[in-house]
C-alpha cells in the first residue's frame, strides 16, 4: 500500500468473472474506487450492484464494455479513461483466454480465435502497461499486476499458444521490473506477475478445456483464494506470486528436469479424458 491513507483507483480488465471479479471485490473492501472492464456489460453491472449493495455505497465503480481481443482496443480503452478524467493508480491486466487443441489441426476458425487470444493475452497487456506506465512515471508512483500463469514456466502441448503467451507475459513483466529498479523516476512504481495454477473460473469452458483432464489431475483453487493471495502478496511487491503450495512445487520442479521431460509431463496432464 502507498504511504499514508492513499486511496487508489484500480483498473481491472476481465472483471466480469473469475479472478478479476474477486479482485474487484477485494479492492472495493479496501476502500478503492474501480474501473472494471470486460466484454459483458451485464455481468459488470451485476458486479457493480454487488459492490454497491454488499460492500459500500461510497465506492465509485466505473463500468466499461470493451473487447480487448480486438485491434486497437487497448488504445481505445486508455483514451476513454483519459477523456473521463479518471486517474489510474493500479492497473490489473487480468483478461485472458486460451484455446485447447493440436496447433497442427487448427482450421481457419481456430486461427481467428488464436489471433484474438494473442491480441488479448499479449498485445493488450503490453499496450496497457506502456500507456498507463507513462502516466505513473509522471505521477511518480503506481502499480501494475499482470496475471500470468504457472503455464508460463513450461511448454504446453495441446495448448501451445496459450502457454507461450503466458511465458511472454512472465518474461515481459520480470524484464520491465528490472529496468525500473534503479531508476529514480520509477522507484515508486511496482510491477508484479500473478501466476495461478488451474483455477475454478469460466476459463475451463471458454477454452474447450472440458475435454482435457487438466482439471481432474491438478489441484484446482477457487478464484477467491487466488485473488486473496494475489492481493496480499502484491501489496508486499513480490515479483512472482504463485498461489498454492502444489503450484509452487510444480514451478520449482521445472528447474530440475530436462525440458524434454517437462514438456512430456505437461502433455500428459493436458491429454483428453479417457472415455469411461
Amino acid at each position: 500500500t502507498f504511504k499514508g491513507n492513499f486511496m487508489k483507483r484500480v483498473l481491472i480488465t476481465g472483471a466480469s468473472s473469475g479472478i478479476g471479479y474477486e479482485l474487484a471485490k477485494i479492492y472495493a473492501e479496501n476502500g478503492h474506487d474501480l474501473v472494471i472492464v470486460a466484454r459483458n456489460r451485464d455481468k459488470l453491472g451485476m458486479l457493480q450492484k454487488e459492490i454497491f449493495e454488499e460492500i459500500s455505497k461510497n465506492i465509485k465503480v466505473t463500468v466499461i464494455e470493451n473487447d480487448l481481443s480486438r485491434e486497437k482496443a487497448a488504445e481505445r480503452l486508455y483514451n476513454q479513461i483519459k477523456s473521463s478524467n479518471l486517474k489510474i493508480d493500479t492497473l490489473v491486466n487480468n483478461a485472458g483466454a486460451g484455446i485447447y487443441g493440436r496447433f497442427s489441426e487448427f482450421d481457419e476458425e481456430m486461427m481467428k480465435r488464436n489471433d484474438a487470444m494473442i491480441n488479448l493475452n499479449i498485445k493488450a497487456v503490453v499496450e496497457l502497461t506502456r500507456l498507463f506506465l507513462d502516466d505513473m512515471i509522471k505521477d511518480g508512483r503506481g502499480e501494475i499486476l499482470n496475471v500470468s500463469s504457472v503455464a508460463a514456466f513450461m511448454p504446453g502441448p495441446l495448448m501451445s499458444t496459450y502457454y507461450a503467451s503466458k511465458a511472454f507475459v512472465q518474461s515481459f513483466t520480470e524484464a520491465v521490473r528490472e529496468e525500473m529498479k534503479n531508476d529514480v523516476r520509477t522507484k515508486n512504481i511496482k510491477i508484479c506477475a500473478l501466476c495461478p495454477g488451474p483455477t475454478a473460473t469460466e476459463f475451463e469452458k471458454s477454452s474447450n478445456l472440458e475435454e482435457s483432464s487438466l482439471f481432474e489431475r491438478m489441484k484446482v483453487m477457487s478464484a477467491k483464494k487466488v485473488a486473496e493471495i494475489g492481493y496480499k502478496e502484491f501489496q508486499k511487491g513480490k515479483m512472482i506470486i504463485i498461489p498454492g503450495i502444489f503450484n509452487r512445487i510444480a514451478v520449482f520442479g521445472t528447474r530440475f528436469f530436462s525440458r524434454k521431460f517437462v514438456v512430456r509431463i505437461a502433455r500428459k496432464i493436458q491429454e483428453k479424458k479417457k472415455d469411461s
